[in-house]
């Protein structure tokens, strides 16, 4: 009988140290602490916090978690075994180890025998020593070890007897995880099965239900093991290799948030922990926690300043997302037709896309997520579709648009009330080469009309979109003071038709945000200038259709 325990996968998160050293990504001590705090929040056992002693931000980081300690996370500090030609007593380098105050350490030690003979320059023999040595006074100071076996399947699959001691060398000076690691990200998952299960064969692992039953204070008393795994994603496998060794027994997993990490990134937690514990049966974190699973991605994507990706698995804006006129029809049906599982349990949610490839359903079943009900024999839907599919023949692209979209619809039933008219603009730009830094600045004029009262104004910004939007807000911040919350978040441009030149259509993207939602408008147009106007003017308006919105729901639920 499988015991409950038995079905625990314990998930351990190295975002904070192999996530960070991804290419163009750099955390500050404040970025580590919030993404420290949100993992903490999601339930995951083992958060690894850095190297403590390689640089002072590490440091100071641990610092900060003794005096604010997490709430139920396992802070790790990680480190490397010893120095060749010492004993781990002496080594300086393990100090900060212990002065991080961490009870869990994890260790890393060498598997493959070419990088000990090439890379440490050292012999065989002094690199299980140094394994054993480093983990044994860990022990002997009262902390906790997790071996990461660092190139565990390239060294098992060139030289597995010495691999295999590796690990001995291990589990005889006390470590009570052994994580098998994939350091190139060259294994495929077939292979990695294989070798998991060799290696639980050859070495005859006391295995346990719980994750700290070997440690017995400082004894080093005989008592049990548990095996981890940790993958990279070179292949395109770090998630199916990972399950794969779940499969053969392993019961750590470490991963990153997003899938963060060095050339091609880590096992990525957003898929594994989904996949583990919806199709697996596995127990991760809490079932609550998982609906938080999307906001965690988005978060830590924020933090580090790196755009969300939308078609990851699970957490991604179009991972629920239904373009196709048959696929919305049949989802509203039944969502299992199309969906492999319920978006809410990761926190997400079921978008329906709108295209020139949309159907009536999509109107139906968009409208519906604008709170708006639509009658399918109402002519105004087949209108809608049929203005739809003649503006994204002309360059619109309203799936990444939804904002402009909402605000279409309510035109065409005669629902929007638009707050103010633009009667016109113009843009002055100037590059003055005597100006002291040789900037460009340009000067914006707007007309504008607000319950038949003209307005008009000018503003100055680093360019002609900057300008118009200054211009624009300033003109309407005294009518609609909540425009002093609107924030122009994004803004991309795309040529239509390159080879007419400089005088190519031209889409303009623009994404808006008040502090809690985030629209985007479009607007096409042969000059980038209108085109950015028309986005920006209805980036403006859909947000004062938000805030009018808040208000009524505020209103009508006291």
């Amino acid at each position: 009988m499988t015991s409950n325990t038995d079905r625990q996968i314990w998930i351990y998160d190295t975002t904070l140290r192999d996530g960070s050293q991804r290419e163009g990504l750099s955390l500050s001590i404040e970025d580590k602490l919030r993404i420290a705090r949100q993992l903490d929040r999601l339930g995951i056992p083992f958060i690894e916090g850095g190297w403590p002693g390689a640089n002072p931000k590490d440091v100071q980081f641990f610092w900060q978690l003794q005096e604010e300690p997490l709430t139920q996370a396992e802070l790790v500090a990680f480190c490397s075994t010893r120095r060749p030609g010492t004993t781990a007593a002496e080594d300086a380098m393990l100090q900060p180890i212990l002065a991080a105050g961490t009870r869990w350490v994890t260790i890393f030690g060498k598997s493959w025998d070419l990088h000990v003979t090439e890379g440490l320059k050292t012999t065989l023999d002094e690199n299980l020593a140094m394994i054993q040595d480093t983990i044994a006074y860990l022990r002997a100071n009262g902390r906790r070890v997790i071996y990461d076996a660092e190139h565990w399947f390239d060294g098992y699959k060139h030289n597995p007897a010495y691999a295999l001691e590796t690990l001995k060398a291990a589990l005889n000076a006390g470590a009570e995880w052994l994580v098998f690691c994939d350091t190139n990200g060259g294994t495929l998952p077939h292979e990695i099965a294989q070798t998991v299960q060799a290696v639980v064969q050859a070495i005859d692992f006391p295995l346990t239900e719980e994750p700290g039953a070997r440690h017995q204070g400082s004894d080093g008393g005989q008592s049990a093991i548990r095996l981890g795994i940790h993958t990279h994603n070179d292949s395109d496998t770090a998630v199916a290799n990972a399950l794969a060794a779940v499969m053969q027994g392993v019961r750590m997993v470490q991963g990153t948030i997003n899938g963060y990490g060095e050339r091609c990134g880590n096992a990525n937690l957003c898929s594994l922990i989904p996949n583990l514990q919806t199709k697996l049966g596995f127990k991760c974190i809490s079932e609550a926690q998982l609906g938080q699973l999307t906001e965690t991605s988005r978060f830590v994507s924020e933090v580090v300043n790196l755009a969300p990706d939308d078609h990851a698995p699970f957490v991604g804006l179009s991972a629920f997302a239904h373009k196709g006129g048959i696929h919305v029809s049949a989802v509203e049906r039944n969502p299992l037709t199309y969906e492999h599982i319920q978006p809410e349990q990761v926190g997400n949610r079921r978008r329906i896309v709108i295209s020139d490839q949309s159907g009536l359903s999509n109107i139906l079943a968009k409208a519906r997520s604008f709170g708006i009900e639509l009658d399918k024999q109402d002519p105004t839907c087949r209108q809608i579709l049929t203005h739809l599919k003649t503006l994204e023949s002309e360059g619109y692209q309203f799936e990444a648009a939804e904002a402009s979209f909402e605000l279409l619809m309510r035109e065409a039933l005669g629902q929007r009330q638009k707050p103010f008219e633009v009667k016109g603009f113009q843009v002055h730009y100037d590059m003055s080469p005597t100006s002291e830094a040789n900037l460009a600045t340009s000067l914006a004029t707007v007309k504008l009309a607000v319950d038949g009262k003209e307005i008009l104004e000018a503003a100055e910004g680093n360019g002609p979109v900057s300008a118009l939007d200054a211009a624009l807000r300033k003109a309407l911040v005294n009518v609609y003071p909540e425009i002093d919350g609107f924030h122009l978040t994004d803004y991309k441009v795309r040529i239509l038709d390159g080879a007419a030149g400089t005088s190519a259509k031209t889409r303009v993207l623009i994404e808006s945000s008040n502090g809690h939602q985030r629209w985007t408008t479009v607007g096409v147009s042969g000059n980038i200038l209108e085109a950015s106007y028309i986005a920006v003017v209805e980036g403006l308006e859909y947000g004062l259709l938000l805030q009018n919105q808040a208000r009524t729901a505020i209103a009508s639920s006291t």
